[in-house]
């Protein structure tokens, strides 16, 4: 067993460890106006990036050290190609991404550099990511995956939604860990009960959910009792909830332990990719086997250092700069 209370327990610290990482989910473009600061409809540049919360996801992972694959489709076009490009800049194996015609559409962000009044304008009619099957599910073998992750904008599409709990019950069945990212945005749903259904039967699937106070407000159906849920989940399925109260911190529930922790301040010049980067620190930090803590604190470090930069993949720390934030900073506020 690698060291760390929680992960003994658990049992997720060797396979966390024993392979790479699945992120299943959306991948994109991001265009950022430049410089920061410009307001969208002022820009007269602007800078490409890989997105989407999967892909941001799994670049954060490969910056930390870890192997990633992801598991989508894009379109194919230039701006799938771009996407598939961007995959093998950061490292992250792409052999699982499916390119798609048919008048689908790769996701498409256009977003802002700032802090007050910060604008995201995302794409996503068509989307490619949503015609994600199950045989793209049987093409994986999860048996030498350290953990399945899911992203819950992968739900809102039936098609999509019954590949992604397939990829869990195969994960489940071959002893890797399944990690959920709520990962709500309203946008993406017919009804916001539909989106309770599909994300809470996905959470219940899951070793390990991570969301916010409103997304996992949306899997109670009541705000005032997301921490509430978050508590049974790991009570009767889960091993780890973390629920996250952005400037307030996080709570952070196991089968052995509660605890709250705070935020490491930052001069923020965006609000966007905290959660992807949060995602990406917590787990390297698990699969290093630290404890459940330390690899909460290391995934609040990486968000914020994520906001304080251009970007989101781009933005996400390395090993190294992750350290040297963390020697200068042992505590959250």
């Amino acid at each position: 067993m690698t060291q760390g209370a929680d992960q003994g327990e658990m049992g997720l610290g060797p396979r966390l460890a024993a392979g790479p990482f699945v992120v299943l989910g959306r991948a994109g473009m991001d265009l950022y106006a430049d410089p920061p600061g410009t307001r969208m409809e002022d820009a007269r540049r602007f800078e490409a990036h890989l997105g989407g919360s999967a892909g941001n996801i799994a670049a954060a992972l490969t910056r930390q050290g870890m192997q990633a694959a992801l598991l989508t489709r894009v379109s194919d076009d230039a701006v799938g190609r771009f996407v598939l490009a961007e995959l093998g800049r950061y490292g992250i194996d792409g052999r699982h991404v499916g390119t798609i015609g048919q008048g689908l559409r790769t996701s498409l962000a256009v977003v802002e550099t700032r802090a007050e009044d910060c604008q995201s304008v995302i794409y996503r009619n068509g989307a490619a990511d949503f015609a994600l099957t199950c045989d793209d599910v049987a093409a994986v073998d999860f048996a030498g995956c350290a953990a399945l992750v899911i992203t819950g904008t992968a739900l809102a599409d039936a098609g999509s939604r019954q590949a992604t709990m397939a990829a869990l019950a195969e994960a489940r069945a071959a002893g890797a860990v399944c990690v959920m990212d709520v990962d709500y945005r309203p946008y993406s749903w017919a009804s916001s009960t539909e989106a309770q259904a599909a994300n809470l039967a996905a959470a219940q699937a899951c070793d390990i959910v991570v969301g916010n106070d409103v997304e996992f407000g949306l899997l109670a159906g009541d705000m005032a009792k997301g921490l509430g849920v978050a508590r049974d989940l790991v009570a009767r399925s889960a091993s780890i909830a973390v629920y996250k109260m952005g400037e307030k911190g996080a709570v952070t529930v196991s089968k052995s332990q509660e605890f709250t922790t705070g935020i490491y301040r930052t001069q923020a010049l965006k609000p966007t990719g905290a959660g992807d980067a949060f995602m990406g620190g917590f787990l390297a930090s698990l699969a290093r086997g630290d404890a459940l803590r330390a690899a909460v604190l290391r995934g609040s470090a990486a968000a914020a250092l994520v906001v304080s930069r251009v970007g989101c993949a781009p933005a996400c720390p390395t090993i190294p700069e992750l350290d040297a934030f963390l020697a200068a900073r042992p505590e959250p506020i």
